[in-house]
C-alpha cells in the first residue's frame, strides 16, 4: 500500500521536530537579519524543481526553505525595517500561529468554532472598549484593511438602500462615498469594486477631513452619499481626521461614518495620543490592522460594526446547507464581511493579549511613539537633514537636504544591500523624503542615529 499524506508515522515525527526546531530558533533569532530579494532565476538555479511527481521529501524541502527561500524574504521584525508598515509580532503571538495552523480550525460559524470565535470577540471586544463603541459592537477579524474597508463600504450601501426602501424613494443613479484626498488608496479600490463614487474633498492645513469640508459637501452631492469615510492615522503622514468634527456631521445628517485606523488605531492604547482619537466613538464602522501595530501576526484586521446586525444584513449568505448553522447561535463570523470560508486569524493576537495583559500593549505602542520622539531630537540636529511634517503618531517624515529622487534611491538600495537597514524614499508635496515607521518596541535610539550617519 503507498504511503499515505495522513498518516502520522515516524517519518512525520521526525519532520515535526525539525519544523518546530526550524519555528523555535527563528523565534530565538537575536538579532534578526534584513535578508535581501532575489530574482526568480537566481531562486530557480538553486533550488531547482520543487514541484515532482514523486516529491522531494519533507527534509529537502525544508532544508530548501531554510537556506534558500526564507533568506529571499525581508524580515518586517528586522529592527531597522521603518518602510511601509512593518510588523512586530510578540514571541507569544508568534508561536500561537503554529497551533491555528495545526488546528485547521474553521472560523466561520459558531457551531464549528465556537471556542476560537468566542476568544476572538474577547480581543474585538477590547479594541471597541479603546475606541469607546457601545457594548453590542463587534465584528469580525478579516485579512487586511483593504477587505476590511469594502467590507464597511458595502455594509454603509446597504444601510443607504434600505433607507430609501423604509421612505419609499428612489436610489440614485450612482451611490458615492465622501473621503478626503490622503485617503487610503484601498478606499478608491473599494470603490471600484463596488461600482460607486468617491468625491475626494480637500482638507485642512494639517491635511485633516473636516466637519465643514464634509458638510459642503453633503449640500453639494446631497442624497447620493451613502458614506463618509474618515482616516485615523494616514500611511504617508501619520494624521487623524478631525473625528469629532466629521462625526458631528454624519450624526446630524444620518449619514454613515466610517473609520479606517488600519495602522493609526493601536494609538488609542497610548495615553498621550488617545485625545486625538476623539470623536471615534461615533463610528458606524471602524478597521484595525493588529498585525501593523499590536504585534499580531500577518493577516489580520479586525473589522468592528458599531450595530453587528447591519453588518450581518450586507454580508449574512444564504444557502440551503447553511441553515443547519442558524440552530447554534447568531454570531457566525461569515456574516460580518466579505467572506464565507476562514481561518482564525484573531487568535494569535488574543493569545498575545491574554499572555502579557493590556498594559503591555500599551507600553509597547507608548515606546515606539516616544522612538518617533526620538528621531525627530536627531533628525533636527542633523545638519544634513530636515524634517518637513510635524510627526504624526509613530511616523516621522523628513528629507536629505541637497538629494534627488535619483540619490534617495541609491542610499535606500546600498542600505539594503548592507543589511544596514530597509528605509524607503516617499513623497511629500511632489517632493521625494525619507519616512520613518515605527512598530517595533525593539528598535533602539543607536539604530536611529545609525542609519542618520547613513544618509551623510
Amino acid at each position: 500500500m503507498p504511503r499515505s499524506m495522513h498518516d502520522y508515522n515516524p517519518e512525520t515525527d521526525a519532520l515535526a521536530d525539525k519544523i518546530v526546531a526550524y519555528a523555535r530558533a527563528r523565534t530565538r533569532l537575536d538579532p534578526i537579519p534584513l535578508d535581501t530579494a532575489r530574482t526568480a532565476e537566481e531562486l530557480a538555479a538553486d533550488c531547482g524543481p520543487t514541484i515532482t511527481a514523486e516529491g522531494i521529501g519533507g527534509d529537502k524541502a525544508l532544508d530548501l526553505f531554510e537556506h534558500v527561500l526564507a533568506p529571499a524574504c525581508l524580515s518586517v521584525d528586522f529592527t531597522r525595517y521603518l518602510s511601509f508598515v512593518p510588523a512586530a509580532p510578540t514571541e507569544a503571538a508568534v508561536l500561537f500561529d503554529l497551533v491555528v495552523g495545526a488546528m485547521s480550525t474553521y472560523g466561520g460559524s459558531w457551531l464549528e468554532g465556537s471556542g476560537a470565535v468566542y476568544a476572538e470577540n474577547e480581543a474585538l471586544r477590547w479594541l471597541s472598549d479603546l475606541a469607546g463603541l457601545p457594548a453590542e459592537a463587534g465584528g469580525v477579524f478579516v485579512p487586511g484593511g483593504t477587505i476590511g474597508n469594502l467590507s464597511a463600504m458595502v455594509g454603509a450601501r446597504k444601510a443607504a438602500v434600505q433607507r430609501c426602501l423604509d421612505e419609499g424613494r428612489p436610489e440614485p443613479d450612482k451611490w458615492a462615498f465622501i473621503v478626503s484626498k490622503t485617503a487610503h488608496s484601498s478606499i478608491p479600490s473599494a470603490a471600484e469594486v463596488m461600482g460607486v463614487d468617491v468625491i475626494a474633498i480637500d482638507t485642512d492645513a494639517r491635511r485633516r477631513l473636516t466637519g465643514d469640508g464634509v458638510q459642503a459637501a453633503l449640500e453639494e452631492h446631497g442624497d447620493r452619499v451613502c458614506g463618509v469615510v474618515a482616516t485615523a492615522g494616514s500611511t504617508n503622514l501619520g494624521v487623524i481626521d478631525d473625528l469629532a468634527s466629521v462625526g458631528e456631521v454624519c450624526r446630524e445628517r444620518d449619514v454613515w461614518f466610517h473609520v479606517d485606523a488600519a495602522y493609526g488605531g493601536a494609538g488609542l492604547a497610548a495615553p498621550e495620543v488617545r485625545p486625538q482619537f476623539d470623536g471615534i466613538e461615533h463610528a458606524d464602522s471602524l478597521i484595525i490592522d493588529p498585525h501593523k501595530w499590536l504585534f499580531a501576526p500577518f493577516d489580520c484586521c479586525a473589522l468592528i460594526w458599531r450595530n453587528p446586525d447591519q453588518g450581518r444584513a450586507a454580508h449574512a449568505q444564504h444557502a440551503g446547507y447553511l441553515e443547519f448553522l442558524e440552530a447554534y447561535g447568531d454570531w457566525n463570523p461569515s456574516d460580518f464581511a466579505i467572506h464565507l470560508t476562514r481561518r482564525v486569524r484573531g487568535l494569535p493576537f488574543w493569545f498575545s493579549l491574554a499572555t502579557y495583559g493590556t498594559d503591555a500593549y500599551g507600553a509597547a505602542v507608548q515606546s515606539t511613539i516616544d522612538l518617533a520622539h526620538e528621531a525627530v531630537r536627531q533628525i533636527e540636529a542633523a545638519p544634513h537633514l530636515r524634517m518637513v511634517w510635524e510627526p504624526g503618531l509613530s511616523i516621522v517624515v523628513f528629507e536629505r537636504i541637497g538629494w534627488d529622487a535619483a540619490q534617495y534611491q541609491a542610499r535606500t538600495e546600498k542600505m539594503m544591500h548592507e543589511q544596514t537597514a530597509f528605509v524607503v524614499p516617499s513623497r511629500h508635496d511632489g517632493e521625494p523624503v525619507y519616512r520613518f515607521c515605527f512598530v517595533n518596541p525593539r528598535t533602539t535610539s543607536d539604530e536611529i542615529a545609525l542609519i542618520i550617519r547613513e544618509l551623510e
